[in-house]
């Protein structure tokens, strides 16, 4: 079972706004390690933060594929049914720019993703009760 620690980076929401579109950055065994060669994952990270609402997680259990990238919906578009889009072996700039861009624009439920991006989403793994 994936460890549960997170930390907020980037761009902050007060509690009186709803929670804005954010994205998950997964880095820990082999997400944005020297294991997944020729990504500058520092910098990858950096620009995120810059653009938008970051939490980096500890190993989200998908490091098959790395670098993982979780796009969750905002308060309001989740409350409308959107869920969150996993995307899997972003280890592109473009594809980094591709994920700000769509954040920016509202994320899911609200904007559609772009169809570069689905070439990077994937189901993510179902937990079970108890485990």
């Amino acid at each position: 079972m994936p460890r549960q620690r997170t930390e907020a980076v980037g761009t902050e929401h007060t509690s009186a706004e709803p929670a804005p579109c954010r994205v998950v950055v997964c880095r820990d065994c082999c997400c944005g390690t020297p294991k997944i060669t020729g990504v500058d994952h520092d910098r990858q990270l950096a620009r995120l933060t810059e653009q938008v609402p970051v939490r980096v997680s500890d190993c989200l259990d998908v490091c098959e594929h790395a670098n993982v990238i979780v796009v969750q919906p905002s308060a309001t578009a989740r409350a409308e049914g959107a869920r969150p889009v996993w995307l899997g072996l972003v280890n592109d700039p473009d594809a980094t720019e591709d994920v700000i861009a769509w954040v920016r624009a509202g994320g899911p439920g609200t904007a559609p993703c772009p169809a570069i991006l689905d070439l990077y989403a994937f189901a993510p793994p179902r937990r079970t009760k108890g485990g």
